[in-house]
């Protein structure tokens, strides 16, 4: 079945979606980039794993790259590395995926070896074991890394029930335990077809592209799943009150003061739509509010920023701030007095114009080559279930107005209820 989607009046193009008779959702589209973008999306990332198999998921994406029953260990790698392609792959807490980009003349034959080694990854005992000693290194070096500490306290103080609060790469302790039977059993519950989709973008007729892909379903079996349930989470409330947490890192020379409110996920992505707009007038630019208050004007911080993170079961709106230790209460107490003043007064049409031209500007900007436009199809489409956000943001984004960005801070961004990290130098 294939549906042309009706065309989007921010898209420069019309992507096409084609399911095949076994699930699996082809998005594809042409535009005129002397290059194809084969983007794997499979729905499962650390959230669904049980806290003995934590970290499972990401080394099974190091495992993938080992090769298949028809491609020895390394072959992958070398046959798209040597007619000039690339691929990587990524991990998160809800999804897992894998890429090549490579020139159109080619995709036909290397775009089945991309299939192949993702759903029919042989896992070999040998490989399992160098590559346990290479996620194992790359844990020790995230628990070396500050930046990566501080996000850790953060999510376990935001987090106290969802997968969130655990990490991607899991802990040490769990990843030398785990065994290639356990992983080989996972890839069999999740690395389905009905469980992925797969987009293609590039300098080839959507026709070519789709019989590539679905030629390599006709000629290959895969093994059939095991039958697996998807947890179902339901967000944690707001916080009711200041959840406050203090730690000490030696290896800082500057304090870490993290803000953080619980918001809406994927899940409820319209709701995530204002609470962007609030985080780029708090912090978009050195004319923003914190960054010309606190920043430029009184110099409090080194460096203030805020982001609204979104996670398929929930968000988080965080306001983080680098500064010398005596400014913390100072600051603190202006981040409350910006917040009150969102829920006091509409954001000015100034910044809100400003806003709407950056963010048409980005999805112009950001969607220009077959890997952007690629992984936003998958993304969406795999993890919110649609292809919407990725074709009308900017749309969204201009629909909104003063009001509804009132309504949004004094729902979410209590500023008196949410939890802080404070991370403090030696003395």
């Amino acid at each position: 079945m294939t549906v042309a989607i009706a065309p989007p009046r921010t898209s420069l193009a019309v992507p096409t979606v084609h399911v095949l008779p076994n699930g699996v959702k082809i998005i594809a589209e042409q535009i005129p980039v002397d290059a194809v973008n084969l983007s794997i999306w499979v729905n499962v990332g650390s959230a669904v794993e049980s806290d003995d198999i934590n970290g499972m998921a990401h080394f099974l994406e190091h495992m993938v790259f080992k090769g298949s029953d028809r491609l020895k260990v390394g072959e992958f790698e070398r046959l798209i590395e040597s007619h000039g392609g690339n691929t990587n792959a990524g991990t998160s807490q809800d999804y897992t995926n894998y890429y090549i980009t490579v020139a159109p003349k080619d995709f036909a034959k290397l775009a089945p070896l991309q299939l192949d080694v993702v759903l029919n990854a042989s896992i070999p005992d040998p490989e399992f074991q160098r590559e346990r000693l290479v996620v194992l290194e790359e844990i020790r070096r995230s628990e070396d890394n500050p930046e990566r500490r501080i996000q850790r306290h953060t999510a376990e103080m935001v987090h106290e029930l969802l997968p969130y609060r655990r990490p991607v790469l899991g802990p040490a302790a769990v990843i030398s335990q785990v065994t290639s039977e356990q992983m080989r059993d996972f890839h069999r519950s999740w690395y389905a077809p009905h469980n992925m989709t797969i987009a293609a973008v590039g300098n080839l007729p959507v026709s070519e592209t789709i019989e590539a892909i679905a030629n390599y379903f006709d000629r290959n079996s895969h093994p059939a799943p095991i039958p697996q349930t998807r947890p179902t989470w339901l967000p944690e409330p707001a916080f009711d009150t200041v959840v406050r947490q203090e730690v000490t890192d030696s290896s800082l020379q500057q304090a870490r003061l993290i803000m953080t409110w619980r918001v809406p996920g994927l899940n409820a992505i319209e709701k995530t739509y204002a609470l962007n707009i609030l985080a780029s007038v708090l912090s978009g630019g050195r004319t923003s509010r914190l960054v010309k208050d606190l920043r430029e004007t009184r110099r409090l911080v080194d460096r203030i920023s805020v982001g609204n993170s979104s996670q398929l079961w929930q968000g988080t709106f965080q306001i983080f701030a680098k500064l010398d230790v005596e400014n913390i209460p100072q600051v603190e107490q202006a981040i409350r007095e910006h917040l009150t003043k969102l829920h006091d007064e509409f954001v000015t049409m100034v910044e809100l114009e400003k806003i709407r031209t950056q963010v048409s500007n980005r999805f112009i900007f950001g969607n220009e080559s077959p890997n952007q436009r690629a992984g936003i199809y998958g993304y969406y489409d795999r993890i919110v279930g649609h292809l919407d956000t990725a074709l009308y943001y900017p749309d969204f984004i201009n629909a909104l107005t003063q009001a509804d960005l009132q309504a949004a801070a004094r729902e979410y961004l209590n500023p008196d209820a949410y939890g802080v990290l404070i991370v403090k130098p030696d003395a």
